[in-house]
């Protein structure tokens, strides 16, 4: 029995749904459901019962899943324990951040940093959510800032930052170019570029949710996942996109950004997180400095 096998089986349990816990976990299914037949051989005992349709705890495995669950919180503990005691004498701090936050919070957050606590330095990784968060609790990451899930690991400390600001991205070639706001109503029949919601569902259920909020359907013409891409679409005009207001300061020739008018709900949030219970001095430099200058990062942002 090892630490990745408890893991393997508590993220199973938690889940009840084997495909989505080897999502969480970066593993294919097949592996997860290899890792936890080995923990059941070691100990003799069945943990969970699968069908084809459904995954449940054994009364064995839901009184493992307890003890499993406070091992696994003390290995942390100490791991993170040791950690903060190494970084403290290297002052390097891991960072993840979803492509948002890398451009538009990150600038004046590191600029920041750099005069005040130039002790510190940012190991900087740029991705998605859904792999900045297992990267966080697995220990390669100290801070991360993300999009927060509508159902958090409890492992997991957040703290809301600011919802950022959307605008339409459209062709300068469009007669919509030229206005200096829209509404929804104004795109209503606007073919439409939203990225795969797996990777990004605060930004595909954005569009979603602000089409529903008048009564109407968003005309989906393409998926495209990375911002770059979805800019270059629009700029080929295959349609309109709703994007973070940093994405007007990528290179793209031939798109114009307008504001969109759109209720405080449904807004792009960004939040900080961190694994919870740990202690990090240099991690909790960042957090004050965020808290102190928050205000005036949400303006840049």
């Amino acid at each position: 029995m090892d630490l990745h096998q408890l893991r393997c089986f508590v993220t199973a349990a938690d889940e009840l749904h084997f495909g989505r816990a080897a999502q969480r976990l970066e593993m294919m299914p097949s592996a997860l459901g290899r890792y936890i037949r080995l923990l059941e051989d070691d100990l003799g005992t069945r943990l969970l019962t699968r069908t084809t349709r459904s995954v449940a705890l054994t009364d064995d495995g839901a009184e493992f899943l307890k003890q499993a669950r406070d091992l696994l919180a003390r290995a942390d503990q100490i791991a993170s324990s040791f950690r903060a005691r190494v970084r403290a004498r290297a002052a390097t701090i891991r960072v993840g951040a979803i492509d948002s936050a890398a451009a538009g919070l990150l600038p004046a957050l590191l600029h920041d940093l750099r005069e005040r606590v130039p002790e510190v330095a940012i190991k900087l990784d740029e991705d998605k959510t859904i792999r900045l968060l297992p990267r966080l609790l697995s220990g390669r990451l100290d801070l991360a800032f993300v999009r927060p899930p509508e159902s958090a690991d409890k492992r997991l400390e957040f703290m809301f930052l600011f919802h950022e600001t959307a605008v339409v991205a459209v062709s300068e070639r469009h007669p919509l170019a030229s206005r200096t706001h829209l509404t929804i109503t104004d795109i209503a029949d606007e073919p439409l570029i939203v990225p795969e919601r797996r990777s990004r569902p605060h930004s595909h259920d954005l569009t979603m949710k602000l089409f529903a909020e008048d009564g109407l359907q968003a005309n989906v013409v393409q998926i495209a996942d990375e911002k770059q891409t979805i800019v270059n679409l629009v700029a080929a005009e295959i349609g309109l996109a709703i994007v973070p207001r940093w994405t007007s300061r990528m290179p793209a020739r031939g798109v114009r950004y307008v504001p969109l008018g759109m209720s405080a709900m449904n807004r792009l949030p960004l939040a900080a997180a961190w694994v919870r219970g740990t202690r990090d001095p240099a991690r909790d430099q960042i957090l004050d400095m965020l808290k102190a200058n928050l205000a005036r990062y949400a303006l840049e942002a």
